[in-house]
């Protein structure tokens, strides 16, 4: 997993939509911290640390360390809102983490070795179903990704979840069924190319037998 990074906040002891709105005024973001058997706790966090944090990937799936009047807090980011039209973050929710805390989270699958996919190399394209898979794990150890290997794949072969080998205390959400990840999907192009090779020898299979056909009647 990613290691854990630290943001420092301040404690605020005013909530609401217009403290809300003076805190952003002044470049900084209202966030909750909760969980943990403990009681909420409102703080505000610089807008630039935590953007940066967001647009640089992977930040509900990284843990950090918000520091308050020097005592750190470890979480995990569970939520974050957007204002609709300037699309700018607005509030960010964490979850207090314990030793115990298990937590439901999705982790991105990065497929490698596209070059040694049969499938891909005579022209097929990769159909991917799921960018992420939903899984539930300890929070102290979350998978940064999954790899799906392509080696050997064939036009028309699927990837399914228990082609990932996933960590033991890793489990996917979905435990009905075996899920596609992926397909290595054959293109419209490459189709009509494969049908008409089908239809150029059909007329010759048909000709033998028949020929075949032919003779045995003589014979009689």
């Amino acid at each position: 997993m990613s290691e854990a990074y630290v943001l420092k906040a301040e404690a605020r002891e005013r909530v609401g939509k217009g403290s809300a709105r003076a805190i952003r005024r002044n470049g900084k973001i209202p966030a909750v911290i909760y969980g943990d058997n403990k009681e909420p706790l409102s703080i505000t966090l610089p807008y630039k640390e935590v953007a940066m944090k967001i647009h640089g990937g992977g930040f509900m799936t990284t843990l950090a360390e918000i520091e308050i009047d020097g005592k750190k807090h470890r979480v995990l980011p569970k939520a974050y809102d957007l204002e609709p039209v300037r699309d700018f973050i607005i509030h960010v929710d964490f979850l207090r983490i314990s030793a115990k805390t298990e937590v439901t989270v999705n982790i991105p699958v990065h497929f490698i070795n596209e070059d040694d996919c049969p499938g891909i190399t005579r022209g097929g394209v990769l159909n991917t179903v799921r960018h992420e898979v939903e899984v539930t794990c300890p929070a102290s150890d979350i998978p940064e990704y999954f790899s799906a290997d392509l080696t050997g794949l064939e036009l028309g072969d699927a990837i399914k979840i228990s082609s990932i080998a996933l960590p033991e205390n890793v489990h996917p959400t979905i435990t009905d069924r075996d899920f596609t990840i992926a397909t290595i999907a054959t293109p419209a192009g490459l189709k009509s190319e494969e049908d008409e090779a089908e239809d150029e020898a059909a007329p010759d299979e048909v000709a033998v037998v028949g020929e075949e056909e032919t003779e045995e009647e003589g014979g009689e």
